[in-house]
């Protein structure tokens, strides 16, 4: 829990009214919580935070996602009572500078604190109110190191992308080098699974930790007998590709966040529907393709990726491996 007079994030404080609640039997086992829509509407808060409320609450074993109900309070006889629970961990917000407000906040410290919110809650859960209110400082003094919301998102971008070192040279050959880059940001976009929204290709915020990869990239190809144009296609295109992995990664793991169903439980929900449709035998193909585990994410990226370095192979006029 957060220490010293430091209020806890908001997400635990209204999971506590609601622990409180189940706690004292004005909830018992079996009757369903409100919806993320409900407890954003009711708390005036982001849909990411009012995710997380019912997430802490499940993790803490106190409720139960039930496919066609909701989330309902778990009938579990041996849930543990504040008292002999373990605190849970706090968020992950660096600490305030010593002195509280009349300390002189940083831009470093502000991203940082940013970055911590968005990491637990969510891109939609960062605000100027929310974050100054984290630093326990005016929200008016944000302004002296950002422009506005757009401004903050895109710095706190920029300071993600700064995580991955890109070595210099690099490894040998050009594919070599595009599998480490492509590699490191999709390693980048699973610590931070907002980053993917938070990036755009038609309105580029020239940050200079991101301009560092494509101008990495861009001497990977080096010696390739290729035009920068075509150079520059190429490290849009490798980035775009890791870019929509990241996406339906967040997607996926957002919709597991908002139901508490995960992906295989969600498939499996499905089985009635899918199995008519496959008893029909229209779909062959995909009922075979159905009979496999839920799609591993990781395993589509690095198919992805190695399919485009063969094409990108036969362009150049080498043989893909």
């Amino acid at each position: 829990m957060p220490s010293g007079n430091q209020p806890a994030p908001l997400y635990r404080r209204i999971a506590g009214e609601f622990e409180a609640r189940i706690q004292s039997g004005d909830l018992r086992p079996g009757d369903r919580l409100p919806s993320i829509r409900q407890i954003a509407d009711r708390w005036g808060i982001a849909i990411a935070t009012a995710t997380r409320v019912l997430a802490t609450l499940r993790e803490d074993g106190l409720v139960e996602a039930k496919v066609g109900s909701g989330t309902v309070v778990s009938a579990s006889p041996d849930r543990p009572r504040p008292s002999s629970r373990a605190k849970p961990p706090a968020s992950r917000l660096p600490p305030r500078p010593a002195g509280g407000a009349k300390q002189a906040l940083s831009r470093d410290h502000l991203l940082r604190t940013a970055i911590a919110i968005a990491d637990v809650e969510g891109a939609e859960a960062v605000s100027m109110r929310r974050v100054a209110a984290e630093l326990g400082v005016g929200a008016m003094s944000l302004y002296r190191h950002i422009a506005n919301k757009d401004d903050l998102v895109t710095q706190m971008a920029d300071l993600v992308f700064g995580e991955t070192e890109l070595p210099d040279p690099g490894p040998e050959g050009w594919r070599a080098k595009l599998e480490l880059v492509a590699r490191r940001q999709w390693a980048l976009f699973w610590r931070h699974l907002w980053l993917s929204k938070a990036v755009s290709f038609t309105r580029p915020s020239f940050a200079p930790n991101m301009m560092v990869h494509t101008e990495w990239t861009l001497r990977a190809l080096d010696g390739l007998d290729l035009s920068l144009r075509t150079r520059m296609q190429e490290a849009l295109t490798l980035h775009s590709l890791v870019l929509n992995a990241a996406l339906s990664t967040a997607d996926e793991v957002e919709a597991e966040q908002e139901t508490g169903v995960t992906l295989a439980r969600w498939l499996q929900a499905q089985q009635a529907r899918t199995e008519d449709l496959f008893a029909s035998g229209q779909f062959p193909l995909l009922a075979k393709v159905h009979e496999e585990t839920a799609p591993d994410l990781d395993e589509l990226f690095e198919y992805s990726l190695a399919r485009h370095l063969d094409g990108f192979a036969v362009l150049v006029g080498e043989p893909a491996p």
